[in-house]
């Protein structure tokens, strides 16, 4: 999976005033936590864009005092009018220990049911699971090939790889095939005209 460079420069005031003069700086505040030990460091906003404007679940090396430091995204606030980013939370990762994610679900494949016209509805867009460092993907991949008309795929229902495990609930929709009404109501006329006969 795709890892991001984020260089940090090392905070000491950790004060509201000290924080509101960093983004004044145009810098946004970020702390890194995990291993026992938390750090707080600031960056420029293009360095995490493109950590944070993606569709994709993705890895950070923050480089801080020559340090490499391989974390995660955990919690981004933003500012309630201008959407601005205004604190950003990493998580270290260790090798082998788990950490608790939301991976971005990506349905792969045409339903049997959208080759009838049906539609597709996707009702989950990430999923919450545990997971070990090396297990970690930017999507989870869902085949739907097989999604018959009317028919929904849950999270049971999906295929996991080795090392990651579902948190959410096992019967939760992840995507469905609508009928649409324009078909519906050509099955009920027919049925009623079989029905007839």
């Amino acid at each position: 999976m795709k890892t991001i460079e984020v260089k940090g420069q090392n905070r000491t005031g950790l004060g509201k005033s000290q924080t509101k003069n960093i983004r004044k700086g145009g810098l946004i505040p970020c702390i890194v936590y995990g291993n026992g030990e938390t750090l707080h460091f600031s960056t420029e906003p293009l360095e995490i864009r493109d950590l944070i404007f993606t569709d994709e679940f993705r890895k950070a090396n923050i480089i801080l005092d020559g340090k490499n430091i391989e974390c995660i995204v955990k919690d981004v606030q933003y500012h309630p009018v201008t959407d601005a980013i205004l604190h950003v939370d990493f998580q270290t990762l260790s090798a082998g220990k788990v950490v608790k994610v939301n991976l971005p679900i990506r349905l792969v494949g045409t339903s049997e049911g959208q080759k009838v016209g049906g539609t597709l509805v996707q009702k989950m867009r990430k999923l919450q699971v545990f997971a070990k460092p090396e297990s970690l993907s930017e999507t989870i991949n869902v085949d739907i090939t097989l999604l018959e008309l009317g028919k929904s795929l849950r999270v049971r229902d999906i295929k996991l790889v080795e090392g990651v495990e579902a948190i959410t609930n096992g019967s939760i929709p992840v995507a469905s095939i609508d009928i649409p009404r324009a078909l519906r109501s050509a099955q009920t006329k027919a049925a009623t005209e079989g029905k007839k006969k």
